[in-house]
């Protein structure tokens, strides 16, 4: 968890680019996976993308949503995030795409990524949330806990790409 003032996970241009490509691939509905990195830096440098099972149901927030609205992770993803967070090379964010064109952590975004108790994030990670249209990624936005504000925030803004 963060305390006071988070600190963005440093995302090189060429990862984000990545996640970017992989939104577009997914579109029009939501993609979504995770970056890890180092356990010793602030850095992410391994983009590890995951099937968007919403289309199966299983949500536990939104299950009748579709995926153009909604991602949820396969179970052996779900497994595999969370063996990794123990290792040398933990995630250090989640991603996932909204096909509106908009980088907002939505209410059940923020939800599904808060413990059941409401106290702190599911996993220890920032949730960098990527906004793609028809046309192009138009921005994506970095969201962190605060343990000040008990809740998630708004941290990093970074620039689109037409992909």
């Amino acid at each position: 968890m963060n305390n006071g003032s988070p600190t963005p996970v440093a995302i090189p241009r060429e990862l984000l680019l990545a996640a970017f490509s992989e939104a577009r691939v997914a579109f029009p509905e939501e993609s979504c996976g995770w970056m890890a990195g180092g356990s010793g830096d602030g850095a992410v440098d391994q983009l590890r993308p995951c099937e968007n099972v919403q289309a199966l149901g299983g949500h536990p927030i939104a299950a009748g949503r579709p995926a153009e609205t909604a991602y949820v992770f396969k179970a052996e993803d779900l497994l595999e995030l969370a063996r990794i967070m123990d290792t040398d090379r933990p995630a250090k964010l989640i991603y996932h795409s909204h096909p509106n064109g908009m980088a907002y952590l939505s209410e059940t975004d923020r939800t599904v990524a808060t413990d059941d108790w409401g106290e702190g994030p599911s996993f220890d990670v920032q949730q960098l949330v990527i906004g793609i249209d028809r046309e192009a990624v138009r921005e994506a936005a970095l969201f962190a806990w605060s343990d000040d504000e008990g809740a998630f925030v708004a941290i990093a803004r970074y620039e689109g790409a037409d992909v």
